[in-house]
């Protein structure tokens, strides 16, 4: 038996960890860190950094090679052949580190439920054999992070909220019937496609990391601006992770 901790990790920051989240890392008998290539060694790097900073026991540390999602073709199709590879990378590891079962445990970024899939591949160890217990620790999403950031309430007065992606808000349009729109997993400044007039947007990167940066205000006059500087950042770091709420002015 095979078991399986999610264990969010906020957005990197060692003291957004829960008290919860420290205690299954400690109790793990195997972590799996992922190595993402050369232009992303700052992500490992912070997972790294997180097990130097609460692990106190005999936890193995053990990095692997991600596999790379395939960018052409049907994008829907590249992420399940995507999660079968990352799914069977997971199942040669623990046959090799934990060949008679055991805990094994996994960091994920922000919280396990919100817009990430480590759910998804960890059901298809079951189809490759593995007999598997789930478990997830929550954490500090990035959309508590960012609201945190620029100090501000998710959702107006009694109002919905949609949480989208960049790819659902470019492809449909604003929500119908929400004035307040979270969106994650942009990588090409989707607010662009939206009609600006009365809406405010607040954006951030790297939340809770060194390199944090925030914009907020009007759409129309900052989205320039967040082009501009999301670009900017990328090509300095080689990756970028954002997340940015925009809401209708009433009245």
């Amino acid at each position: 038996m095979i078991d399986l901790t999610l264990i969010g990790i906020g957005t990197g920051d060692p003291e957004q960890l829960t008290l919860a989240a420290i205690r299954a890392m400690n109790a793990a008998d195997l972590i799996l860190l992922p190595r993402k290539g050369e232009d992303k060694t700052d992500l490992i790097a912070v997972r790294r950094h997180i097990c130097a900073s609460v692990l106190t026991g005999d936890t193995r540390i053990v990095e692997f090679d991600l596999p790379v999602r395939r960018g052409q073709g049907d994008y829907l199709g590249a992420v399940q052949d995507w999660h079968d590879a990352i799914a069977a990378c997971w199942a040669e590891q623990l046959a090799v580190h934990l060949p008679a079962g055991g805990r094994f445990a996994l960091l994920v970024w922000g919280d396990p439920s919100l817009y990430d899939s480590t759910l998804r591949i960890a059901e298809r160890l079951r189809a490759l054999g593995v007999d598997l217990r789930v478990s997830v620790v929550p954490g500090i999403s990035s959309l508590q992070a960012l609201t945190a950031a620029h100090a501000i309430p998710l959702n107006a007065l009694a109002e919905p909220v949609v949480v989208t992606t960049g790819r659902q808000l470019r492809d449909h349009g604003w929500p119908a019937q929400a004035d307040s729109v979270a969106v994650m997993l942009d990588g090409g400044c989707a607010f662009q496609a939206v009609d600006p007039a009365g809406v405010r947007i607040w954006w951030g990167a790297y939340l809770g990391m060194a390199g944090q940066t925030l914009v907020a205000g009007e759409l129309t006059l900052v989205a320039p601006h967040i082009v501009e500087q999301r670009a900017a950042l990328r090509a300095r770091h080689g990756w970028i992770m954002d997340i940015y709420l925009m809401r209708k002015e009433k009245g």
